[in-house]
């Protein structure tokens, strides 16, 4: 029988303070967000409903997968199938990942890449001229497809900002660059407090003209493909932008949100110093793929005692061994090496690595490179169906914001990419259909009760300190409470005054994104408090084996006031 423990009361505001929307724009569809999830989205709807509005909070070309290195994982190759992919996946989920839905993703997963191709994303090929595959941690065979040896991400995302610029000046398509989303409107809520269906946004431009500051966007359908929560953490592989703005909005919202709790840090991050902080160089698993080693500071290579697959294992797995084996070895971190792979084929097969690793006077050929876990991935997020559809009507969300049942307690190398552009051409379909049906109409926005939070932008590095010390890498049950009270302990409401009478913060994109982060935190750090076992990326010092009851969801969503609801749900 599953006992879940005894909980702290939280409540979190449930909209930004922000001044009153000073223009409006009107859509079909909002899509905020310009990765994979979001240009792909974007594409599709453009040619399926009159009017679609892109939001990104830089520029089109500054979304997360720009960053990807690793490749995008698919059966594409005549010796591998999709039941070995779906094998594959569900062994690394841990057990909770939707079958149906890892199904949809392996199926439906080689026609879309090779769409890809077909809008003009360039991969990496064979002599025979077919894409060239690769292995890495987790797959039992080569399926990981690449673009410029690591720069498959900044290759798809060269081909889709293409696609759309090549159609921005069609009426059908407004593009707003530097402008983040702030509030999900929703019309009024039901009878009995349910949130009602989404009206359309409220946004920030930084820019000048009719579409500067604050201002709504409305329509009857919100797609969220906002990336990542990786500034919720002191070190990161994730950008700058990645504050959890998409989580938060719909959280605030009262949107059903889960598996929050699973945090992939990846196991092989540029080791800097302990001061670094920010967006760290990822040293790709495609590294260790080509047979690079882990080494301890004692020179002993130890994956192969942790298990069968050694330094390909799960990204969790071997997360987990190097920080039990740096608390051994009294080090902070452990070493790369990668110098029998030679100088020739490591400049030739890694070329932004290796850029990268040169920059800090580290030469692959000839040196060990210092590695360490950091956050990469968050494998929870706004809860949908197979179509991308949330529990607010309305509200979709693909991508990395999204918590499909795809990933489970822990990602399976490079099924980010996929993940983003299978779920991304079926929810553009849906909001289609859905539309074009008379099942989406259109809302006037409503009043949303509760308070209103600002945290102060001076605030983000104790929140972040406070989350990689709680819900880190290894969590405990009193490392989360002390989180959850330190987080509590954060000033948030925007009245908030310093004793000269300033306000400890004002509105303005620092102070929301910090609030964002706040938000996220708090129901992270909730959820990782409740699982009280281990499983993927959550490991529990006092909880340390994986529980049989708890192979379920944990969901997470905000009241009409607030108040934070927390409990256990099946998966799928």
């Amino acid at each position: 029988m599953l006992v879940t423990p005894d909980l702290p009361s939280v409540r979190l505001a449930t909209r930004l303070a922000a001044p009153e929307p000073g223009w409006t724009v009107h859509a079909d569809a909002v899509v905020v967000g310009s990765g994979i999830a979001g240009l792909t989205a974007a594409l599709e709807l453009r040619t399926r409903v009159r009017r679609v509005l892109l939001v990104t909070k830089g520029v089109l070309s500054s979304g997360s997968t720009v960053w990807a290195q690793g490749g995008i994982a698919a059966a594409l190759d005549p010796t591998d199938s999709p039941a070995a992919h779906l094998h594959d996946t569900l062994v690394a989920g841990g057990g909770l990942c939707d079958p149906r839905a890892v199904e949809t993703l392996v199926t439906e997963g080689p026609r879309r890449v090779r769409q890809l191709v077909a809008r003009g994303a360039v991969f990496d090929t064979t002599a025979d001229g077919e894409i060239s595959l690769t292995r890495e941690g987790g797959h039992l065979t080569d399926r990981i497809a690449h673009a410029g040896g690591d720069a498959t991400g900044a290759e798809i995302s060269r081909a889709l900002v293409a696609q759309i610029e090549a159609v921005r000046d069609d009426p059908g398509i407004e593009v707003i660059e530097h402008a983040l989303v702030l509030d999900v409107l929703t019309g009024a809520p039901g009878p009995d407090g349910t949130p009602g269906a989404v009206a359309g946004v409220t946004l920030h431009v930084i820019g000048e003209g009719s579409r500067d500051g604050v201002g709504a966007a409305l329509a009857p359908v919100v797609l969220l493909a906002t990336g990542g929560i990786g500034q919720v953490y002191r070190s990161s592989t994730n950008p700058a932008q990645a504050t959890g703005d998409g989580i938060a909005a719909a959280l605030r919202a009262g949107a059903l949100l889960g598996d929050l709790e699973f945090v992939q840090f990846h196991p092989t991050v540029l080791w800097l110093g302990t001061g670094v902080k920010g967006q760290l160089t990822l040293v790709s698993e495609a590294v260790r793929g080509e047979g690079a080693l882990l080494l301890d500071t004692d020179g002993v290579r130890f994956m192969p005692d942790e298990h069968p697959l050694a330094e390909l294992a799960p990204r969790d797995v071997v997360a987990h061994a190097i920080v039990r084996r740096t608390a051994a070895t009294g080090s902070d971190h452990v070493w790369l090496d990668a110098r029998h792979l030679g100088a020739d084929f490591f400049a030739r097969r890694f070329p932004t690595i290796h850029e990268r690793l040169a920059e800090h006077g580290i030469d692959p050929a000839t040196d060990l490179v210092p590695v360490a876990p950091a956050q990469h991935y968050h494998s929870g997020g706004v809860v949908t169906d197979l179509d991308g559809r949330s529990s607010l009507r309305g509200l979709y969300a693909v991508g990395e914001v999204a918590c499909t049942g795809v990933h489970g307690a822990n990602r399976l190398a490079s099924n980010s990419l996929l993940e983003g552009l299978v779920f991304a051409h079926r929810a553009a379909r849906d909001v289609a259909a859905r539309i074009e049906g008379g099942f989406l109409p259109r809302v006037d926005p409503s009043p949303r009760p509760g308070p209103e939070a600002l945290v102060a932008a001076a605030s983000r590095a104790r929140v972040q300190r406070v989350a990689t010390d709680g819900p880190g890498v290894l969590r405990s049950g009193d490392g989360l409470r002390r989180a959850l009270t330190a987080l509590a302990a954060i000033p948030t409401d925007a009245q908030q005054r310093r004793d000269d009478g300033r306000p400890l913060g004002v509105p303005q994109l620092a102070e929301w994104e910090t609030t964002n982060v706040h938000q996220v935190a708090t129901v992270l750090t909730l959820a990782a408090l409740v699982r009280e076992e281990s499983r993927g990326g959550h490991a529990r010092s006092d909880f340390p084996l994986t529980k049989e009851e708890w192979r379920v969801r944990v969901g997470v969503k905000s009241g009409p006031d607030g108040s934070v609801e927390i409990g256990p749900r099946p998966v799928g």
